[in-house]
């Protein structure tokens, strides 16, 4: 498997974990914001990619009237399975579906919304590209990406502890992918080359990530997200006791008991000419 693959796989216990501590966590505050943005102008028909567990679309569902249609995808189905079982309060149609080869007519939607899942497309021209051909004229998108690993507390702490635990061949999944598309210029340079001529607006979001314990985020990130995959895949330290260092590290820099940390994202919105 190339780590291409291994960067996008979620799959065995991830998605349970992913759901139950990543969630709230980190995407439930930036789901709330990513929903209300969408409702301020309420679309007919809306396509939801990199949809995961449902954070998003759970708050899709509450937001929007109840005549828009909700159409929410992902790569990997064992996330959509999870996402399917935890339900929504209104039909929501799920469906396994690639951003790079979308399986929909062209001008299909009115918006689609992307929450933390365009870092994770290889070719984000050619995402974009799909994007712009099922979005009708004058249709919107907006997505969300992480911002730098520095200002993202937790994640930093832990990555900086897990390096240490591997220092021949620390995991590199975070600063990679979930934080490695944070540059305006890039951003707006892939969305121009999937053919969007207007230019793309993009909002820097800060929020804050709390915990009960430090445990909790540990387990989110070590075990809940593809980083996982990195930790097994290296010898003389066990995913429990790299759990255990990340906790550890966390404890030392924010205390033992209930802890918050500062996140970051930036939040970018274009409309089809």
């Amino acid at each position: 498997m190339s780590i291409q693959d291994v960067d996008k796989t979620f799959a065995g216990s991830i998605p349970e974990i992913y759901d139950a501590y990543m969630v709230p966590l980190i995407f439930e505050p930036y789901a709330l914001d990513l929903a209300a943005r969408v409702a301020a102008d309420p679309p007919a028909r809306l396509l939801e990619l990199a949809a995961g567990t449902g954070a998003v679309t759970r708050r899709l569902s509450l937001e929007l009237p109840a005549s828009t249609e909700i159409v929410a995808t992902d790569l990997n189905q064992p996330m959509i399975d999870r996402a399917g079982a935890i339900g929504t309060t209104r039909p929501v149609t799920w469906r396994q579906a690639d951003a790079q080869q979308l399986p929909f007519p062209e001008a299909s939607f009115d918006c689609v919304v992307c929450q933390f899942g365009v870092m994770f497309f290889p070719d984000k021209p050619g995402a974009f590209a799909e994007i712009r051909r099922v979005l009708k004229p004058g249709g919107r998108l907006l997505f969300n990406t992480w911002d730098r690993l520095e200002t993202n507390e937790f994640t930093a702490t832990v990555n900086s502890a897990l390096a240490k635990l591997y220092p021949e061949n620390p995991p590199t999944f975070m600063a990679r992918v979930p934080h490695g598309y944070f540059d305006y210029d890039r951003i707006r340079r892939d969305v121009a080359a999937g053919g969007f001529t207007r230019p793309a607006r993009i909002e820097a979001v800060d929020a804050r990530s709390e915990a009960a314990t430090p445990r909790i985020p540990a387990v989110a990130l070590c075990q809940g997200t593809p980083m996982r995959n990195e930790i097994e895949s290296r010898a003389g330290v066990s995913l429990g006791a790299a759990t255990d260092a990340a906790e550890q590290a966390l404890a030392q820099r924010f205390g033992a008991g209930a802890i918050s940390g500062g996140i970051r994202a930036h939040v970018v919105s274009v409309a089809r000419d």
